[in-house]
């Protein structure tokens, strides 16, 4: 199937330039039974397309109409069949020629169209079907486009119509100045035959065939995740966030684009490299393509982001015991031991003791810990007026612990969804001053081991790997991005635009990857 979707629509581009997206997008959304809207400025060819796609399908017959405020339903449905008045008192059309009896529709300037004809419109997008008097009528519909070079003016009634289109492209004049050239040079011509047009046999069996494809736990998660994002978007140059509103029947439409996308992929379950296909579902307004591609790009990639940051946790807690021995080390070889007997717990933890109420009404929650090589690297002092400043916060990966951070410049460091107290810090030989309040540190008992666990369980409650099974399993998250990566440059209907975002956020995951690879290597080879 995907070798003859190909085919069919390299001979459905011949002689149209730049149109691929609108093109390849109208007929994903005939052979899911979906509609599109094409909004750009006049003369960019989106009048073409309609008459293209009518190829797609064999014997299909068309119907095309330039929407006015004055149009009527008879311009659009049909006149009123006069001799069935007269002779049998039933009020009824002549559908023959128009919208009624047509596979591929074509309504420009969709939204100067009286309310009798948006009316009934909805029910011919959503149920396929119109009724003619008594009649009610199966249509032959396999694909309506609308086009405006306008949105939908607000307050005037045309939410629900322009929410029934569930592909929305903005169509564009050329880009490339040389296909404009060509443009200029080229003779249109007829469209040439298609080989692989659709017969109608063959559509019922493709829609029976589409609703057996399966919609896996991945793609329902990114699916959520977007929900989520979609109601705090930050649009480029506004202030203000926005919250974009997309009704259940939408979702409902969207995920049979993808299970449509899947099959005309040879494949029976969809995956992530359809999602790309919601950006042209969910924006409202052109300036929300951006973002919306963004958070689309941002769910695709939540499994393998979870993955990596639980293993460079993983990887950054050993990298950090080894600090904290290197500094052990050092301390040692300076003969310096007045810090040999605290505990140290995770690796590179030192813990502080608890204080009650009663001794500092305002003292650090339990819990609370600081880095090894932090208090290592504190000189001991004896008085506020030398101390320098941190930061205390919750660890984002394990609540109950409060870390506490000593920087020489604590204003410039931030922990992303992570709320910062300031914090002066000094210490003298057997304690940690928090804003002036003397904290003991924990000490081991005589003989007891100085390196503990704490017993908090890391993020997600993953087991501790080997560093040999770190080099491989992250070996594996890029082999896995990476296969994501090569179906979606293969995809044959997520658009340049598209694909592009994604590319950027791909070179990001790979610049991670390496990091990654470069810190297992070092605690692999580097002992």
């Amino acid at each position: 199937m995907k070798s003859r979707i190909q085919n069919l629509l390299k001979s459905l581009n011949e002689g149209v330039f730049e149109k691929d997206t609108e093109i390849s997008l109208a007929l994903l959304a005939a052979l899911s039974g979906q509609s599109i809207l094409l909004l750009g400025p006049p003369g960019v060819a989106k009048s073409m397309v309609a008459r293209r796609l009518k190829y797609a399908f064999v014997n299909a017959r068309s119907f095309e109409y330039l929407m006015s405020r004055f149009s009527t339903p008879d311009e659009i449905f049909g006149p009123v069949s006069i001799r069935s008045l007269k002779d049998d008192d039933r009020y009824e059309r002549l559908t023959d020629g128009y919208l009624p009896s047509a596979d591929v529709v074509f309504l420009d300037e969709i939204w100067k169209a009286g309310p009798a004809i948006q009316n009934t419109l909805l029910t011919v997008l959503n149920e396929k079907i119109y009724l003619n008097g008594t009649t009610v009528m199966q249509l032959p519909l396999k694909l309506l486009i609308g086009a405006s070079n306008e949105l939908p003016t607000e307050g005037e009634g045309l939410e629900a119509l322009w929410d029934r289109f569930i592909i929305r492209v903005v169509s564009h004049p050329i880009r490339s100045e040389a296909l404009f050239c060509q443009m200029l040079c080229n003779v249109p011509s007829d469209v040439p035959a298609v080989p692989d047009a659709f017969a109608p046999s063959e559509i019922a069996q493709l829609q029976q065939n589409i609703a057996r494809v399966q919609v896996p736990d991945d793609v329902l998660s990114a699916i959520t995740a977007i929900r989520r994002a979609l109601a705090d978007v930050a649009v480029p140059g506004q202030d203000v966030h926005r919250s974009l509103y997309v009704s259940d029947r939408r979702w409902q439409r969207i995920v049979q684009l993808f299970r449509t996308s899947a099959l005309l992929h040879d494949r029976m379950s969809v995956s992530l490299a359809d999602l790309p296909l919601a950006v042209h579902a969910l924006w409202n307004e052109p300036d929300e393509l951006a973002p919306v591609c963004q958070i689309v790009a941002d769910a695709i990639f939540q499994p393998y982001r979870r993955r990596l940051d639980v293993m460079a946790m993983q990887i950054g807690r050993a990298l950090r015991r080894r600090q904290v021995r290197e500094s052990q080390d050092v301390a040692h070889s300076r003969g310096d031991h007045r810090d040999d007997d605290l505990i140290i717990y995770d690796g590179f933890y030192y813990g502080l003791e608890e204080r009650s109420a009663a001794q500092a009404p305002s003292a650090t929650a339990p819990n609370t810990y600081i880095y090894v090589t932090d208090f290592r690297a504190m000189p001991t002092q004896t008085s506020r007026e030398s101390a320098i400043r941190g930061v205390m916060y919750n660890d984002p990966q394990c609540p109950r612990r409060r870390i506490i951070r000593a920087f020489t410049n604590p204003d410039n460091i931030g922990v992303d969804g992570v709320e910062l107290t300031r914090v002066n810090l000094y210490r003298d030989s057997s304690a940690l001053y928090v804003n002036g309040v003397r904290y003991a540190m924990r000490r081991a008992m005589r003989g007891a081991p100085t390196e503990v666990a704490s017993g908090l369980e890391p993020v997600g409650n993953v087991p501790e790997m080997s560093m040999e099974d770190y080099e491989s399993a992250v070996d594996n998250l890029f082999v896995e991005a990476a296969t994501f990566h090569r179906s979606l440059q293969g995809h044959l209907f997520v658009s340049a635009d598209v694909t592009s975002t994604i590319n950027t956020y791909m070179e990001g995951f790979k610049k991670q990857i390496a990091g990654l690879r470069a810190d297992v290597r070092k605690l692999l080879y580097d002992e």
